[in-house]
């Protein structure tokens, strides 16, 4: 057991594009989370979160803009889903689009928190903490 809670969490990170999986596992490993899935767009996500074999993740973190499935529609399915384990968990929607209104509807739909590419290691552990409870 760490002392840091961070490295106790799991994350899902959902982005179609690889290369920005990657950045955000490397953001997430600088500040000790490495307990971390991916899925390539909301259809996949959903799949695992739905598996009841999948431990589900403390946070997901999505993209907006994806093919398929984009992140409000996940934000939507996860938030209007009937299996009471995902009801709760955060999502934060981490987006290269700067449109206020896109964020202010990603958040009636239901995500956690809403946060505009790029962002330092430093400031997305602040916002974790932040939509985790971590004081």
């Amino acid at each position: 057991m760490s002392d840091d809670p961070f490295s106790e969490l799991r994350v899902l990170i959902v982005d179609d594009q690889r290369t920005m999986r990657m950045i955000v596992r490397d953001l997430l490993s600088k500040i000790s989370i490495t307990d971390v899935e991916e899925a390539e767009n909301g259809v996949d996500a959903l799949e695992k979160l739905q598996n009841p074999s999948f431990a589900p993740p403390d946070l997901v973190i999505c993209d907006l803009h994806m093919d398929k499935m984009d992140g409000m529609q996940l934000v939507n399915m996860v938030r209007r889903n009937k299996v009471p384990r995902l009801a709760g968990i955060p999502i934060i929607i981490l987006t290269g689009d700067k449109d206020s209104f896109m964020h202010e509807v990603s958040s009636q739909a239901g995500a956690t928190k809403v946060l505009t590419k790029p962002i330092s290691a430093p400031d997305l552990r602040a916002e974790i903490a932040a939509v985790i409870g971590f004081g």
